[in-house]
């Protein structure tokens, strides 16, 4: 579940934040700053608006962390907030280009994948951050929730508006997208093991 559960915030801190203690919103922005920044990073792919996605994100912790009752780590509740916004985000985009989340695939073939920023050649190819930039924004941030952040497909269908099989059609085809931008062929495989073995 990426960064957020291994931060640990002492309750009386979260405490002092719920009575609007500014050292303590201080040290819970400190701690988690940098993976909502990630998070969002990996949504929008654009710095200015991953940015704008942490203000927010954090506006919206420190107006709501009185009613945050600790039944689940604040990690878990802090990024729930931002992948909140992160949609929301997502959402308003598609909504200004005139798409509908189903909408929002394209199907990419090898000959193609240089003019999606993925590049042909096997090595520059296995560039997991590249092949995920060729995803349609729906689908990547279908893979980073379930593949990443751990969420369940109905969590996904929840948070995005949608179903549950609408998720998984997503995941399918991101995968099936991916695939092949990830696997190096057999033959270059067996030529670095051959020279491996020359050495």
């Amino acid at each position: 579940m990426s960064k957020f559960a291994d931060i640990r915030i002492d309750p009386a801190i979260v405490k002092r934040a719920a009575r609007g203690d500014a050292r303590a919103h201080e040290i819970i922005y400190r701690a988690f700053a940098g993976p909502v920044y990630s998070l969002c990073l990996r949504f929008t792919r654009v710095p200015a608006q991953a940015e704008d996605l942490v203000q927010e994100t954090f506006i919206e912790i420190m107006r709501s962390i009185a009613k945050f009752r600790g039944e689940a780590a604040l990690g878990s509740w802090i990024r729930r907030i931002a992948v909140s916004k992160a949609l929301m985000h997502l959402r308003s985009a598609w909504t200004a280009r005139g798409q509908a989340l189903a909408d929002d695939w394209h199907e990419v073939t090898a000959a193609d994948a240089g003019s999606q920023g993925v590049p042909a050649q096997p090595d520059v190819a296995l560039d997991l951050d590249s092949a995920l930039a060729s995803l349609s924004s729906t689908s990547r941030a279908v893979v980073w929730l379930h593949d990443v952040e751990g969420f369940t497909h109905k969590e996904i269908a929840e948070l995005m508006g949608k179903t549950e099989s609408f998720s998984k059609s997503q995941l399918s085809r991101a995968y099936q997208r991916l695939r092949p931008l990830l696997t190096v062929p057999e033959e270059e495989v067996g030529g670095e093991n051959a020279a491996l073995r020359g050495c």
